[in-house]
C-alpha cells in the first residue's frame, strides 16, 4: 500500500509539472512559494539562515552563495546553485540534507520557474493597490448589479460555475435585518417590504437599516470580538473595570455616525492627541486597554523588580498585537523572540512598536462628555497653571485698574474674616522629653535641641475672648528646620499624633477639664494621614505633612460646645507627637476664635503672604502685594468655577495619563525598551527606537524621536502611519473584514493574517477595487456595506446546488449565499423583540445580568443562574451586557460567544447537543417565550389564531396545513408557551438563509 501511494503521488506531481509546462511558466505564489515554505524555510528562513541563504525574500534568495555561485540565476537554471544542490546525490551537497529529497516533479517545477525568469513578486498583501476595471464581458450581465458582481461573475465563469438566483423577499428582509441590526424584522416590517413593488425596494430598506442606531450596536459587537474587549482585568485577579463601557459607546456612536475609517483608526490609537478638543476621541483609546491586564504583576509587586519589568513587556505585547492584527492583519507578535519565520518582519520592528507604547498604561482617565465643558475646564486649568509664572514675571496685567477694583472689593470682605482668629497670649510652654521651645516675635514657638522619638508640647495660653468655639494651630516654616519644616524630621516631615485642649480650673481637685472637639480640618492632608487622626484617640495614627514641606499649614479644631470663660481663664493645648522617627513640630502658633462656625474658611486656606497682605490697609499695600492679591483672587475665582463644573466621567483607556492605582502610576520618564534576544529580558541586545514595519516603503520605518518625545506623540506618529492612503495593509484589512461580516467568510480566509502563512485572496482584483473605492469615498464603511448587501452576489439564495457543490464545496467562488446560525447575542435579543419587551435605550453603564458577591480573593463570585429573570437588566440588548473575562455567561459561551481574553477575528460556528439544551432550557429564553405567548394570547382568542400568530411572529410566515394542525394540537396539550419554545429552537428560526 505505501508503494502504491508513493506511485500515485509521483504521477500526480508529474501531471502537475506537465500542466504547468502547457499552461505557461509556474506561478510563484501558487506553485513555488508553497514548495519553498514546505521544504526549505525551516533552515533557510529569516532567522539565522543556514549558510547565509534566506529563501524567505527575493533579496536573500538571489544573493551569491559561499561558493560564489548565485543561489538563483534568472533564466540560467544550469548556473543556479539552489537547483544544483536539490539535484545532487552527494550526501554533503544535496538539499534538503535530511528527509526525502525533492521529487523529480518538484525539481522540474523549480527548473521551469528559473528558466522563465524566476519571477518573484512581492507578497500580494504588500504590493500597491492596483486599480482594475470591473470585467465587462459577463455572459450573465442581467445578473450583474454592481462592480462587485462583475468581479464575482468573471471568476465564476473561469471555474465554469453560474450564480444562484436571488433569494425570495421574506428571506432577504430577514437576512438584511439580522445582518445589519442583529435583530429579526417584525411581521409588520415583512408585510411592508413585501408590499413595496418599487425596483429599488431593497436599496430603500438597506438605507433605513443603515440609518438606525441598531446598526452601530451590531457593528460594535463585531469590533468588540476583534479587539478582545471585556470589562474585567482577567488573569488571576479578574477585577471588574467599572469604567470600560465608554469605549463600547464610542464604537456604537462612531459606526452610527459613519466616522471616516482613517479617523476611526487614529482615534483608537491616539484620540487624546489627534483630537484633544473632542472628549469622544479620548474614550476611543479604550481600544488600547481592551485586553487583559495583569494586576498581580503590574500593581501588586515592587516597581523595581524583574517580574514587574517582564509584566510590562508582556502588557505591551498585548497592545502591539491588538493594534497590528486589528488594523493591518499582520502577525507581528511572531517576531518577539526572533525575526519572523515567514514574513519580512525583523525582530527590531516588533520592538520598535513596543517602544511606541513604552509608557502606555491601562487605567482610568477622567473626561467631560460635553466638549464645551471640556473646553471650559481646560481653559480654567491652564489659567491656574499660568498664575505662578505671571507672578514671577510681575505681569502688569495683574495691576490693571479694573482687576484691582474687583480685588479691592474681595480683599475688603476677607480682611475681617482673616482677623476672626485672634493670636493667643502664651503664658507658659514646655517640651516634656528634652526638646527646647523658644518664643518668637510673631508669638510662635520654635523647637530646637534634641529630637526624641516621642515628644509632648504643653502650651498654656490666655483665651483672647470670653467665649471660645475653636482653636487653630499653625505649623510654620523656618530656615533653621530641615527642608525649612514644618517638621523636624530630616526630610521636613511632620506627624502630629494627638491634639488635646484643657481648661485650667484653679481650686478644683483635678485642676484641669478636658474639652471635646467636634471636628477638625486642615488646609493640607497627607494621603492616609488626615487631620481627623489627630483627634481620634488612636496613638497609631497621625496628621501628616509631606511632601508639602517648606510651606505653612494650618488646622482648625471646633469644640463640641461653645465655652464661656471667666476673666483671666487659662487654657492648655497638648500636642503629642508619638509616631517616632523624630517627626516633631518645628514651629507652631496658636490662635482662638469665638465665631459660631470655627472652621477653616477659604481665607484661612490662603497662603501666608496673601493673608499678610489682606491684614494690611489698602493704602499700605505694595505693588507686589497687589499683584499677589490679584493672583489669589483669580485663583479663587477659577477654582470655584472649576468646582462648579459637572462631575467628570471616567474611561478605562490606554495612555500615560491615568489615575494611579496603588503602585501602578504614570511614568515621568520615558521607559527604555530593548530588543531582547530570544525574548529573554536577561539578554538585551540594543535599545529599540519607536517605529513601525519596514516591509512597506511609503515612509520611514522609524519615527523621529528624542528623549522628550511623549507617549502621545509616539502613538500619534503610529496612527499617521496606519492611516496613510499608502498603507495597503490597513485598507485591504478593513475591506476584507467588512466582506467577512457580510458574506460569512472573507475574500482572504485568514482575516488577521495577510502574511505568507495566511490564505491568498480568492478575488484579489475585487479586494483592491473595494479598498481603492473606500479610500476615494472618505473611508465610509456605511457606503461599503451598502455596496455589498445591495449586490446580486449578496442577494443570492443560500440553497445548495449539487453540481456547484461538487465543484466548489466550500463556496469559495461565491456561487450562493452563505447560510449561518444566528450568534448568541442575536438569539437572545431576537426573543426580546418577539416578546415586544426590548429596552432600546442607547449606551450607558453596562448591565449586570448576574448576581455578584465578593470572592475569596479579588475576583468576585458571579451567579448567572440565580439572577432574576424578570429584572429590567435582561431587557437591554446583549451588547450592553457586563462582560467578564474569566467567568463567561454559560448560555452565551455554549453558543460560541468568544473568550474575551483572545482576539477573535471570526467566531466559531459549532453545532453541539449542548447548544440545543441551552436554547431549549435557558431560563431567560424560557421566560421570554412565556412573554411571547402572553402577548399573542392577548391579541388572539382561539388556539388556531394563536398558532398562526406564533408562526407569523417567529418564522415570519403562515404555517402549512399539516404544521397548523400539529402545532395547534401541541399548544392545546402543552400550552402556547411550549409551542413558542419549540419554534424558537427550530432550525428555521436559529439559522439565517
Amino acid at each position: 500500500m505505501p508503494r502504491l501511494c508513493t506511485t500515485v503521488w509521483l504521477v500526480c506531481e508529474l501531471l502537475l509539472a506537465a500542466t504547468c509546462s502547457e499552461a505557461g511558466p509556474p506561478d510563484f505564489e501558487r506553485d513555488v512559494a508553497p514548495l519553498l515554505s514546505a521544504r526549505c524555510l525551516r533552515c533557510h528562513g529569516v532567522a539565522g539562515p543556514e549558510a547565509g541563504l534566506s529563501l524567505a525574500s527575493r533579496d536573500g534568495a538571489f544573493k551569491r552563495l559561499e561558493s560564489g555561485r548565485p543561489a538563483i540565476a534568472a533564466q540560467r537554471p544550469e548556473e543556479s546553485g539552489l537547483l544544483q544542490r536539490v539535484m545532487s546525490a552527494a550526501p554533503d551537497e544535496r538539499m534538503p540534507p535530511q528527509g526525502e529529497p525533492l521529487s523529480q516533479a518538484q525539481i522540474e517545477l523549480l527548473r521551469q520557474w528559473i528558466a522563465a525568469g524566476a519571477d518573484w513578486p512581492d507578497h500580494w498583501a504588500y504590493r500597491p493597490l492596483r486599480a482594475a476595471a470591473p470585467p465587462t464581458d459577463a455572459a450573465d450581465s442581467d445578473w450583474v448589479r454592481s462592480p462587485v458582481d462583475a468581479f464575482i461573475s468573471a471568476r465564476l465563469r473561469e471555474v465554469a460555475l453560474a450564480p444562484s438566483p436571488e433569494a425570495d423577499r421574506r428571506t432577504l428582509i430577514r437576512r438584511l435585518t439580522i445582518d445589519l441590526w442583529g435583530l429579526p424584522p417584525t411581521p409588520g416590517d415583512v408585510a411592508e417590504f413585501l408590499a413595496d413593488g418599487r425596483p429599488d425596494a431593497v436599496e430603500r430598506l438597506v438605507d433605513r437599516l443603515l440609518a438606525s442606531p441598531r446598526y452601530g450596536e451590531r457593528q460594535a459587537r463585531h469590533w468588540m470580538d476583534l479587539v478582545h474587549y471585556a470589562e474585567t482585568h482577567g488573569n488571576d485577579q479578574d477585577r471588574p473595570r467599572e469604567s470600560a463601557w465608554p469605549y463600547r459607546d464610542y464604537l456604537i456612536d462612531a459606526f452610527n455616525a459613519d466616522l471616516p475609517y482613517a479617523r476611526f483608526v487614529a482615534e483608537q490609537v491616539a484620540g487624546d492627541i489627534v483630537a484633544p478638543e473632542d472628549s469622544r476621541a479620548l474614550t476611543a483609546t479604550g481600544f488600547l486597554s481592551a485586553g487583559p491586564w495583569d494586576e498581580s504583576s503590574l500593581r501588586d509587586i515592587r516597581e523595581d523588580t524583574l517580574d514587574r519589568e517582564i509584566a510590562r513587556y508582556l502588557d505591551r505585547d498585548d497592545i502591539v498585537t491588538t493594534v497590528m492584527t486589528t488594523f493591518t492583519s499582520t502577525t507581528v507578535q511572531c517576531a518577539r523572540c526572533h525575526d519572523h519565520k515567514f514574513d519580512p518582519i525583523p525582530q527590531a520592528d516588533y520592538y520598535a512598536l513596543q517602544a511606541v507604547f513604552a509608557d502606555t498604561g491601562k487605567g482610568n482617565r477622567v473626561f467631560d462628555a460635553d466638549p464645551a465643558i471640556a473646553r471650559r475646564r481646560r481653559e480654567l486649568q491652564q489659567g491656574l497653571a499660568a498664575l505662578p509664572g505671571r507672578l514671577q514675571a510681575e505681569d502688569p496685567a495683574l495691576l490693571e485698574p479694573e482687576l484691582q477694583a474687583a480685588v479691592t472689593t474681595w480683599s475688603n470682605s476677607l480682611s475681617t474674616a482673616v482677623r476672626r482668629w485672634q493670636p493667643a497670649e502664651l503664658k507658659s510652654w514646655k517640651a516634656e522629653n528634652g526638646s527646647e521651645l523658644m518664643l518668637q516675635a510673631d508669638g510662635s514657638l520654635l523647637a530646637s535641641g534634641p529630637r526624641p522619638e516621642v515628644e509632648t508640647y504643653k502650651v498654656t495660653f490666655a483665651a483672647p475672648t470670653s467665649r471660645l468655639t475653636g482653636v487653630m494651630l499653625e505649623v510654620l516654616t523656618d530656615p533653621s528646620l530641615p527642608m525649612q519644616g514644618p517638621g523636624r524630621q530630616d526630610n521636613g516631615n511632620l506627624h502630629l499624633n494627638e491634639v488635646v485642649l484643657w481648661q485650667i480650673v484653679p481650686g478644683e481637685p483635678a485642676g484641669r477639664k478636658k474639652l471635646e472637639f467636634a471636628s477638625a480640618e486642615a488646609d493640607f492632608d497627607q494621603a492616609g494621614w488626615t487631620i481627623a487622626h489627630a483627634i481620634d484617640g488612636n496613638p497609631a495614627t497621625a496628621w501628616g505633612i509631606h511632601p508639602q514641606v517648606g510651606q505653612n499649614h494650618r488646622a482648625a479644631f471646633r469644640l463640641k460646645e461653645p465655652l464661656d470663660l471667666p476673666p483671666d481663664a487659662l487654657l492648655q493645648l497638648e500636642l503629642q507627637q508619638t509616631h517616632g522617627r523624630q517627626h516633631l513640630i518645628g514651629r507652631a502658633r496658636i490662635s482662638a476664635t469665638a465665631e459660631p462656625d470655627a472652621r477653616l474658611s477659604d481665607e484661612e486656606r490662603l497662603p501666608a503672604d496673601v493673608r499678610q497682605a489682606l491684614l494690611k490697609m489698602s493704602a499700605d499695600r505694595t505693588a507686589a502685594d497687589q499683584r499677589r492679591l490679584a493672583a489669589a483672587w483669580l485663583e479663587q475665582r477659577e477654582t470655584a468655577a472649576l468646582a462648579a463644573l459637572p462631575a467628570q466621567q471616567r474611561v478605562f483607556c490606554g495612555s500615560n495619563q491615568f489615575e494611579p492605582d496603588g503602585s501602578f502610576r504614570p511614568t515621568a520618564q520615558t521607559r527604555k525598551v530593548q530588543v531582547l534576544h530570544r525574548g529573554d529580558i536577561m539578554q538585551p541586545r540594543a535599545d529599540a527606537t519607536p517605529g513601525s514595519l519596514s516591509l512597506l516603503n511609503f515612509s520611514a520605518a522609524r519615527f523621529p524621536a528624542t528623549e522628550t518625545t511623549t507617549d502621545g506623540e509616539r502613538r500619534a506618529a503610529l496612527a499617521g502611519w496606519l492611516t496613510s492612503p499608502d498603507n495597503v495593509l490597513t485598507w485591504r484589512s478593513i475591506v476584507n473584514r467588512s466582506w467577512q461580516q457580510r458574506f460569512g467568510r472573507g475574500l482572504v480566509d485568514t482575516a488577521s493574517d495577510f502574511g505568507k502563512m495566511g490564505a491568498s485572496p480568492s478575488h484579489p482584483e475585487l479586494l483592491d477595487a473595494l479598498a481603492l473605492d473606500l479610500l476615494a469615498h472618505d473611508g465610509s464603511l456605511k457606503r461599503l456595506h451598502r455596496q455589498l448587501v445591495c449586490s446580486a452576489a449578496w442577494r443570492q439564495s443560500s440553497q445548495i446546488r449539487p453540481d456547484a457543490a461538487l465543484a466548489d464545496a466550500d463556496n469559495r467562488w461565491i456561487w450562493r449565499m452563505h447560510r449561518s446560525r444566528m450568534d448568541a447575542e442575536t438569539i437572545r435579543d431576537a426573543a426580546l423583540v418577539l416578546a415586544d419587551v426590548l429596552d432600546d435605550t442607547l449606551g450607558g453603564p453596562s448591565v449586570r445580568q448576574f448576581v455578584q458577591t465578593p470572592g475569596v480573593a479579588v475576583t468576585p463570585n458571579v451567579d448567572y443562574a440565580g439572577f432574576d429573570v424578570d429584572s429590567s437588566a435582561l431587557l437591554r440588548r446583549s451588547v450592553y451586557r457586563f462582560l467578564f473575562r474569566t467567568i463567561p455567561d454559560p448560555f452565551m459561551d455554549a453558543l460560541d460567544c468568544p473568550d474575551a481574553s483572545q482576539l477573535t477575528p471570526k467566531r466559531g460556528e459549532s453545532l453541539t447537543a449542548l447548544q440545543a439544551l441551552a436554547t431549549l432550557n435557558d431560563k431567560v429564553l424560557v421566560r421570554h417565550g412565556e412573554r411571547i405567548a402572553e402577548l399573542l394570547q392577548r391579541e388572539n382568542d382561539s388556539i388556531d389564531a394563536q398558532t398562526d400568530a406564533v408562526f407569523a411572529r417567529i418564522l415570519l410566515r403562515a404555517p402549512a396545513v399539516e404544521e397548523r394542525t400539529a402545532a395547534a394540537d401541541y399548544a392545546r396539550k402543552h400550552g402556547l408557551a411550549n409551542l413558542v419554545r419549540v419554534l424558537l429552537n427550530s432550525n428555521e428560526f436559529l439559522f439565517v438563509d
